[in-house]
């Protein structure tokens, strides 16, 4: 999506607070989506670990909830249409890998792993 948005439509994305900008760049999108990886695979390493019943929903609604939560600093003031649209998209992106990914039984996982 930053690709996309960047490089190739050269709409910098940039989030302005008062004198501050904040230009977004490949490194802080790249780092940020890893961080998120890290954190579900840490969840869901835990919730395996204690064995806990219900370990999907636990994930699924965490993972829902942490999702809705990144949103809201797009309802604020500081950064044009064209940039909360990019980072939204960002967000469902990361989201759209991640939930189903890591919701997945390590059986699940293995047989597709096996498969592809």
């Amino acid at each position: 999506m930053w690709l996309v948005a960047d490089p190739l439509l050269g709409h910098r994305l940039r989030i302005a607070d008062g004198e501050q900008r904040l230009d977004i760049g490949a490194v802080p999108v790249a780092v940020l989506a890893l961080l998120a990886s890290l954190c579900g695979w840490g969840l869901v390493a835990a919730l395996e670990q204690f064995r806990a019943r219900r370990a999907r929903a636990i994930w699924h609604g965490a993972a829902g909830a942490v999702l809705a939560v990144s949103f809201l600093p797009f309802i604020g003031d500081g950064m044009d249409g064209a940039t909360r649209i990019t980072l939204a998209l960002m967000h469902l992106a990361v989201a759209a890998v991640l939930i189903p990914g890591l919701g997945a039984r390590p059986s699940e996982a293995r047989a597709t792993a096996a498969q592809g």
